[in-house]
């Protein structure tokens, strides 16, 4: 009796263990099974100063024009501090923003997704901007409440990256064969890829609503599985010095860390000049970031940068 109790619990192990590895090699293969397109993973680069200065100034006044970014912001009634202090600063830069939450709340307008699930809201955020925006947008920014954002240099970034080809840009990393933009620097999409994300929304076999059935991946790691099948994939964003300039980390984080580990070099080994996203910030220091990047002035000290992006008209922000 015992023996056959052994047997049979040995069995149900066994049978459980099967079944788990069954389930993790078919959730690799929605990631990773098409090989239809090859693709090098790359480090895209800020445009130089230097042949911004060569472009004559009609032609940069078109180009500031022309850029045009969307944000979306996700978030929870948690969140309710840092989306307040959102809302208050950075992202009065957008040409629009628009906030996605998990349920409707009465204190600040929002675009309910009544799911508390951030990969579902992730795909009917990007589902609800492409239908609605997809003729007068051809950059989106997706972030976090808790991630700062200087758009004007977003902008810049962008600067010879064509929206009509697809790109999928932010802080890269690596998890297996998988490379993913990570949703704490913040994702860029172009319009070309919002618009093979958009074709791929409903092809559950490609893009599924769900990860797999043991084990959840994160929204971030999702959005690389669904663009990879459309032959989009995440590239690094940094600067000419490479650098990356979407970063994860808040700006305080990384002076800490540099003054450990280059304490003689502390500000040219923490952060880019051209940084575009920090993360992991409290309310208070979007406030004081806010004021450092935008409000404070050397007196007499001028910047004659080649170029001049201007806040979206209403907006009530320097």
């Amino acid at each position: 009796m015992l023996s056959e109790s052994s047997s049979f619990l040995k069995g149900v192990m066994l049978g459980s263990i099967f079944c788990a590895l069954i389930t993790m090699l078919g959730h690799i293969r929605i990631g990773y099974g098409n090989r239809m397109y090859h693709h090098e993973h790359h480090h895209l680069q800020a445009p130089n100063k230097e042949d911004i200065l060569k472009i004559s100034e009609d032609e940069r006044m078109e180009l500031s024009k022309s850029f045009r970014v969307y944000c979306i912001i996700l978030v929870k009634p948690k969140d309710v501090s840092l989306w307040a202090a959102v809302k208050e600063t950075w992202t009065k830069h957008c040409d629009k923003v628009e906030f996605f939450s998990s349920e409707n709340v009465k204190v600040f307008e929002s675009v309910n997704m009544e799911t508390n699930d951030m990969w579902l809201m992730m795909r009917k955020a990007y589902k609800y901007a492409f239908d609605k925006y997809r003729d007068q947008y051809n950059w989106f920014f997706l972030a976090r409440p808790s991630t700062f954002a200087i758009i004007e240099n977003l902008k810049y970034f962008l600067l010879k990256k064509d929206p009509s080809q697809p790109f999928y840009l932010g802080h890269t990393i690596k998890s297996g064969d998988l490379e993913y933009v990570s949703v704490e620097g913040g994702i860029v999409l172009s319009i070309e890829s919002m618009k093979r994300l958009n074709s791929l929304l409903d092809v559950p076999e490609k893009c599924p609503e769900q990860g797999g059935m043991i084990w959840k991946i994160s929204e971030d790691k999702q959005l690389a599985v669904c663009l990879k099948y459309a032959g989009v994939f995440a590239e690094n964003a940094e600067d000419s010095e490479g650098k990356d300039v979407f970063n994860t980390k808040s700006v305080g984080l990384f002076i800490k860390e540099a003054m450990t580990n280059h304490p003689n070099l502390v500000v040219e080994g923490c952060c880019s000049d051209m940084a575009v996203t920090f993360n992991g910030l409290t309310p208070n220091q979007m406030h004081v970031m806010m004021y450092g990047v935008y409000r404070l002035r050397a007196f007499g000290h001028s910047f004659n940068d080649a170029l001049v992006f201007l806040p979206p008209n209403g907006s009530d922000n320097d």
